[in-house]
């Protein structure tokens, strides 16, 4: 189990985004008020701090949502999720693993500030599939056969 430490939004794509403290996912669209939203299989954007804290130990003065993560996280290890993993991100949001990993596009500005970008390898992409309100503090839980 893991537990958010930032809810990060931000108006367009390829941008940092700012931690908001809070936010509402919403089923078949992801975090209310993104530019990542929409009904496609990358609704919402999530990355652990921990790898973040790697970025930091190459001299890299990198915060959560700097890497246009929507949800940042600590102590669950996002990237060995499966795709097709249902996870519970706070009391009632549920969603599920549609990708690991992305593709920079060319001129990323997280790139050129950061000089590398951890998500290409250890980010992870979820649909919503049942919303509800989510805010730092909250944990986050893969969902396992027989739990609700």
């Amino acid at each position: 189990m893991g537990v958010i430490v930032a809810v990060n939004i931000s108006a367009e794509k390829g941008v940092q985004k700012k931690n908001v403290g809070s936010g509402t996912l919403v089923p078949e669209f992801g975090l209310e008020g993104d530019a990542h939203g929409g009904k496609w299989h990358r609704q919402v954007s999530m990355l652990a701090m921990e790898s973040i804290e790697k970025m930091r130990q190459k001299g890299l003065d990198v915060n959560p949502g700097d890497f246009a993560e929507n949800i940042t996280t600590e102590g669950i290890e996002l990237m060995t999720l499966p795709i097709g993993t249902k996870l519970k991100v706070g009391p009632e949001a549920l969603g599920e693993v549609t990708q690991i990993g992305k593709e920079c596009h060319h001129g990323c500005a997280i790139r050129q500030k950061a000089g590398d970008c951890v998500m290409p390898r250890e980010g992870i992409f979820i649909k919503v599939i049942r919303g509800g309100a989510i805010k730092v503090g909250d944990k986050v839980k893969v969902i396992t056969e027989g739990d609700k």
